[in-house]
């Protein structure tokens, strides 16, 4: 049986960050327990940028952040363990705490004087919506899409409908895009889309790809495979209007369709939740089981993973203050809460240097702009008069790593205009040798500038 001050449940963002703080902050031993194979969570499947722009003040891939996360948390001595399946938490005597994994050797028991959850949060499927029609192949989940074309190298569908704006299902209609399939729809039930106006303009409209408020997907259409589905227009109670119904032929219907905190292991504790399977917390982020903190998606589903390393790094440190009877820090519920959501403004240009999302207006007569916070948002916004460039994330093929994919960036900046063009190239590119995060993989001359496409993660060796 192994002993240490703080566990840890989970190895995505939240997960390593409060045990890099729990040892920042004097504990002894501190162990993670993660039930995949790898380190990082969701974050290793993101292979899209946007990460980091608050925790490292620059950005990053997800694979990248994720890479980051690690190397915090294995440098100041907090112990990873992998394919470590949690079964159950025991509450002993002395007031310790007894944790129960599974292994491919059998099952193992730890204990602790003090527990941070942060396993995340799962996705919420056809079942949890009751979506009409047949049970045809063909519907995913988007972030089972997103593990399937990014890792696994295989692709859903041609012809794509999207059931659902949260950012998730936003990023993989431009990144099915970028792979050559075509996104019918996408539609949304609500009045305005869920995720960050940064990708609805970014993911959606940069490509032209419809997006339908205050509709749904009536009925799925389809025997062994997925021929079609129906849309069908809502009134402003959410119930369909006869009439409304159209057909879309498709071969895949993606549901990104919201998010339920996943608590199994903390319901083994009598940790109290609430009615959406989130953690009840109290300030300090510590649960109903003294002893026992939350955090991340687990406790309450976040928008940016800047804001889940924060929070685990609070639950982390106030893990340790526990233990040393030293007062607890509080949480601020707002400061996750700022980012703009839902369509940008017209006649604005959405700002993504940041996750504030400014939206930035020129003033033709006063030679002027206005909306953004920060004078980056105003170079931003000329930038993207005159000259628009991006970013560009994808894969390329790999003999060398443990998967058929490898996740790769550009270093510099491309013309937006030139975006498919690459990616379309980079798709021959096969990677034989191993390479490591940050190394070449690819160059090439884009509209004379010499363009540098790097790893994004290690392969190989």
């Amino acid at each position: 049986m192994r002993s240490c001050d703080v566990l840890v449940i989970g190895a995505g963002p939240g997960g390593l960050a409060a045990a890099f703080s729990a040892r920042k902050a004097g504990a002894g031993d501190v162990i993670v327990l993660e039930r995949d194979r790898k380190a990082g969570g969701i974050l290793n499947q993101c292979i899209h940028n946007g990460f980091g722009l608050i925790r490292y003040n620059e950005e990053l891939t997800g694979p990248e952040y994720a890479a980051r996360a690690i190397s915090e948390a294995s440098d100041s001595g907090a112990m990873i363990l992998l394919s470590r399946h949690v079964s159950d938490i025991r509450k002993e005597n002395d007031g310790s705490f007894s944790v129960s994994a599974y292994t491919k050797d059998g099952i193992e028991v730890y204990r602790t004087k003090t527990i941070v959850l942060a396993t995340g949060c799962r996705e919420r499927t056809r079942g949890n919506i009751s979506i009409p029609g047949s049970r045809p192949a063909g519907v995913f989940t988007a972030g089972v899409a997103q593990n399937l074309v990014n890792i696994r190298n295989v692709m859903i569908g041609r012809r794509v409908v999207i059931l659902g704006s949260g950012d998730i299902g936003l990023i993989m209609a431009r990144r099915l895009t970028l792979e050559g399939a075509k996104v019918m729809a996408i539609a949304e039930i609500m009045a305005e889309p869920t995720g960050l106006a940064r990708n609805v303009s970014q993911c959606v409209q940069e490509f032209g790809i419809p997006l339908y408020v205050r509709t749904t997907v009536s009925r799925i259409i389809g025997k062994r495979k997925l021929e079609a589905v129906e849309l069908s227009d809502l009134d402003k109670d959410g119930k369909v209007i006869p009439g409304t119904a159209r057909r879309i032929d498709c071969d895949a219907l993606v549901l990104s369709v919201g998010l339920i905190p996943e608590n199994e292991v903390a319901q083994t504790a009598g940790v109290r939740l609430f009615a959406n399977n989130a953690v009840d917390t109290d300030r300090y982020l510590q649960t109903s089981i003294p002893g026992v903190f939350s955090c991340g998606n687990c406790r309450h589903v976040m928008d940016l993973a800047d804001y889940v390393s924060e929070q685990g790094e609070l639950a982390g440190r106030n893990a340790v203050h526990l233990i040393n009877d030293q007062d607890m820090e509080s949480w601020d519920e707002e400061k996750s809460n700022c980012m703009k959501k839902g369509f940008p403004d017209e006649g604005s240009v959405t700002c993504t240097i940041c996750p504030n999302g400014c939206q930035v207006v020129w003033d033709e007569k006063a030679g002027t702009f206005s909306g953004n916070r920060c004078r980056r948002g105003a170079r931003f916004a000329m930038e993207e008069k005159s000259n628009p460039v991006r970013t560009v994330t994808t894969t390329v093929k790999t003999m060398a790593g443990d998967g058929p994919l490898l996740p790769v960036r550009t270093l510099q900046k491309v013309p937006k205009d030139k975006v498919v063009e690459l990616v379309s190239e980079l798709r021959s590119v096969r990677v034989e040798k191993p390479v490591g995060n940050g190394e070449t993989v690819f160059s090439t001359d884009i509209e004379g500038n010499h363009i540098t496409v790097i790893a994004t993660s290690d392969c190989g060796e």
